[in-house]
């Protein structure tokens, strides 16, 4: 079978890997926002239901949402 070709990330960096982010202990994070902004959602608004939907698919797999999902509150610029 003949592999798919992919268009090419800028600098050969995926879009996921220039929004991921690391905490002082080395641990790797991901801020909605960002996400929301790659996967082309014009309106964060309307990307709550996708975390909605993440967090049940986290829990019917059954891990414990609070281990991968955390509630902040970031300001945005305005």
């Amino acid at each position: 079978m003949i592999e798919e070709e992919r268009p090419s990330a800028p600098n050969g960096v995926s879009p996921f890997e220039q929004i991921r982010c690391t905490n002082a202990a080395g641990a790797e994070y991901g801020s909605s926002r960002d996400f929301a902004q790659v996967l082309g959602y014009s309106d964060y608004r309307n990307f709550g239901q996708v975390i909605l939907k993440a967090r049940a698919a986290c829990s019917n797999s059954g891990k414990r949402i609070e281990d991968h999902f955390v509630e902040i509150t970031e300001m945005v610029p305005s």
